[in-house]
Formats: structure tokens, C-alpha cells, sequence
């Protein structure tokens, strides 16, 4: 099979494509051929070498989120038949023409999505359904923002957010038009190049965020008492300095968590989790997934070039022909 492969680590320039063979199933695992695969930062970090790559799982080959069709089932799969479509959040090795993924935390493409759409769903709707409705236990009614509005993970917990009865959404961007597209999802938009967040939001319930930084006081300062802040990303620095007797006085939870490291126990719990309470959302259009552009797998770099840009709205994907 083609694979992108890190050749070392570097630029966008050290994707090439090479030949791999392609992987064998355990019994309890299906093989995809893959149709799209979804860019994440978490795959910029590991081009460059910042990000520890869990053991067991292929280090060179990028890629945490798939769709595709069966091609193989394990023995003792019986949940799905060659022949089915499906998307799946994996450990690594998307970026390829085939991949293997334990069948219990594969989920059946809805006839309404393409595969790049389906594909383009698996890591930020997992993380933000973890981090926003589980760990922060997120209620109808209550204001919420996050960091970052026009990335794959902000407009996922804008949609989120709203369809499960957010009071209110306030976000950040970079950019007017970023602003105006957060706005049309029906959050509050603050341009932090122009102004400070923490004028704008106020009595904030539920933050998700992926900057840090000097971000965090200020997070710290908006959120209400009983409020919750989930960090998954540190954009601007992981190391912060903090009064406690804020946390304290306020009562507020300070967590974090990431997801690619997670057992296979709670990645199933979580996907028949979305199979109930999120896949509706997309069979009846509630929920649109949001593609800023499209390349050839042999055009990995240009997506990672692309990304790096922040320029995007959206989802970056690879479509595998």
C-alpha cells in the first residue's frame, strides 16, 4: 500500500510517500481501506518531533482519524461484514490506503456524509464530547466558550454547544472573517488581535481550551463560581502561575485530559456514547461537519503547510482515490 511516512523529523517536506505493507488484523480488529483521512495538530507535533507517540502503535505513519470500507474482519468480529462503511478514531496510521482499528470503537458512515465529511469527524468530536459533556458535565442553560473558534475542535464545541442549549457561546479568533463565520454558528466572537477576551466574556460556566499561556488567569477570572475550566492543548505555554484562592473562593474545577494515549475500554464507552447521542445529530443535519480544503494523499505536506498557516476554517482532509 501508499503510505505517507515521516521521513525525519522537520518541515512539511519530510512526508514523502513510500510503500508499506499493508497491516494485519488482530481477531478482534478490521482492516479499512481508506477513502479520507483528517489533519490534526497533534500530527504537526508529531512530524516535528514534539509528541511521544504511545507504544504499540506505528510511529511513522500519521493520522488519527479514518473513513473507509471493511475489507477484512477479524475472527472474533461479528458486528460488522466486509463491504461496510464505516469512520473510526485510531492510535496512528491514517494517512495510508489501508489501516487497522479494533471494531468496537468503529461507527457506520450515515448515508448523508461523504467519507471526507465522515472522516472529518472522529478526533474533535470524541474530544470535545469527553473534555465538554463528560469531564466538565456541560447542562443545557449554562454559558460556555472555547478557544480557537474556526479550529476542527472550536467548531465542533460551537455546534455541540448550542444544540444541546447553551445560554450562551462566546469564542476567540484571529481574524474578521473568522469572526463572522463563528458568528453564523451563533457564538459571541472576539478577535483577539483587536480585543482582550476577558472584557467581552463574563459569568462563564463551562471553558474549553487549547492556548494556555497567559490565557489562563484570564480564564480563571471570567468563569463563574462552580465554573469548570478542561485544558486539551497549550498553545501559548504549559506553564502558568495561579492564585489558588481564586479556585478556591469560586469553587472552580481546573482539569485536563488527552485522548490518544486512552485505553480501549473508554474510547468503546465514549464511541456508544456518540452512537446514541450524536450520531442523530448528523443523520437529521443538526450537525454540519465543516471542510476547509481537500488534497491527494501525495499532497500531505501541502495540508500540513496549510495548517501550520492558520489560515484555515474548518478541517484540513486527504482524499484517497
Amino acid at each position: 500500500m501508499k503510505a505517507v511516512v515521516i521521513t525525519e523529523f522537520g518541515s512539511p517536506s519530510v512526508l514523502k510517500i513510500e510503500e508499506r505493507t499493508i497491516p494485519s488484523i488482530a481477531d478482534n480488529e478490521v482492516l479499512i481501506k481508506v477513502k479520507a483521512a483528517g489533519i490534526n495538530r497533534l500530527d504537526v507535533a508529531q512530524r516535528k518531533g514534539n509528541y511521544p507517540v504511545p507504544e504499540g502503535v506505528v510511529a511513522d505513519i500519521l493520522g488519527l482519524e479514518v473513513s473507509g470500507t471493511i475489507e477484512q474482519v477479524g475472527s472474533n468480529v461479528t458486528e460488522w461484514q466486509v463491504g461496510d462503511d464505516v469512520f473510526a478514531l485510531i492510535s496512528g496510521g491514517g494517512y495510508a490506503e489501508y489501516v487497522n482499528a479494533p471494531a468496537s470503537i468503529c461507527i457506520r458512515k450515515p448515508e448523508n456524509l461523504s467519507y471526507v465529511e465522515a472522516a472529518s469527524l472522529p478526533e474533535t468530536v470524541y474530544t470535545v464530547w469527553s473534555n465538554v459533556f463528560d469531564r466538565c458535565r456541560f447542562q443545557s442553560g449554562e454559558t460556555f466558550m472555547v478557544h480557537g473558534g474556526t479550529s476542527g475542535i472550536g467548531i465542533t464545541a460551537i455546534q455541540l454547544a448550542k444544540l444541546f442549549g447553551a445560554k450562551k457561546i462566546y469564542t476567540t479568533v484571529g481574524s474578521d472573517d473568522k469572526k463572522a463565520f463563528c458568528e453564523s454558528l451563533g457564538a459571541i466572537a472576539i478577535n483577539y488581535k483587536t480585543d482582550d477576551f476577558a472584557d467581552y466574556a463574563k459569568d462563564v460556566d463551562v471553558i474549553l481550551d487549547i492556548i494556555g499561556g497567559d490565557y489562563f488567569n484570564k480564564n480563571i477570572n471570567i468563569l463563574k463560581e462552580d465554573g469548570r475550566l478542561v485544558y486539551i492543548n497549550a498553545a501559548k505555554g504549559f506553564k502558568v502561575e495561579c492564585n489558588l484562592l481564586k479556585i478556591m473562593t469560586k469553587r472552580l474545577t481546573l482539569t485536563g485530559s488527552t485522548l490518544r494515549s486512552r485505553e480501549l475500554p473508554f474510547k468503546e464507552a465514549l464511541t456508544q456514547t456518540l452512537k446514541e447521542k450524536f450520531l442523530p445529530l448528523i443523520e437529521n443535519g443538526s450537525f454540519k461537519p465543516i471542510i476547509h480544503a481537500i488534497f491527494p494523499l501525495h499532497e500531505a505536506d501541502k495540508a500540513h503547510e496549510l495548517m501550520e498557516s492558520s489560515t484555515h476554517i474548518g478541517k484540513i482532509m486527504l482524499k484517497i482515490e
